[in-house]
């Protein structure tokens, strides 16, 4: 029977501290979402002075790296790059801010940021998916 990883609750508190860590260093007011490889939320952070929008854009980068398997400014790319096609996929969040976070070389999950610039989002996102 083939197995795979999963993110337990060590695992997303790990992830969630390591992206308020980065956050905090460099003055970031964010909201951090931990997603499993199925896009649902495991764990919800909004830093202090983040807005109130930005919980829902953080959770749904983190849905659309985790279901499209990568970094959601792969999409944005795409987009921008001329593909609106793209637009009418089933996802949301395709925004720079979006990390899969890889266990086994797998998808175990993913993490999304919003609150800053696009190359924040992702330096706040990849410091949490270092973690594993």
């Amino acid at each position: 029977m083939p197995s795979k990883p999963y993110l337990d609750q060590s695992q997303v508190a790990a992830v969630l501290d390591a992206c308020q860590k980065e956050a905090d260093a460099n003055g970031f007011a964010v909201t951090i979402a931990v997603a499993d490889d199925g896009g649902y939320l495991l764990g919800l952070r909004r830093l202090d002075g983040a807005a109130p929008f930005s919980a829902d854009v953080a959770a749904a980068k983190a849905r659309s790296a985790a279901i499209g398997r990568k970094e959601t400014q792969v999409f944005e790319d795409m987009i921008n790059g001329g593909r609106n096609a793209f637009l009418s996929a089933p996802m949301e969040g395709l925004m720079s801010g979006g990390v899969p976070l890889i266990i086994d070389g797998q998808v175990a999950g993913s993490v999304g940021i919003s609150g800053v610039k696009p190359d924040q989002d992702i330096q706040v996102a990849k410091a949490g998916a270092a973690t594993l």
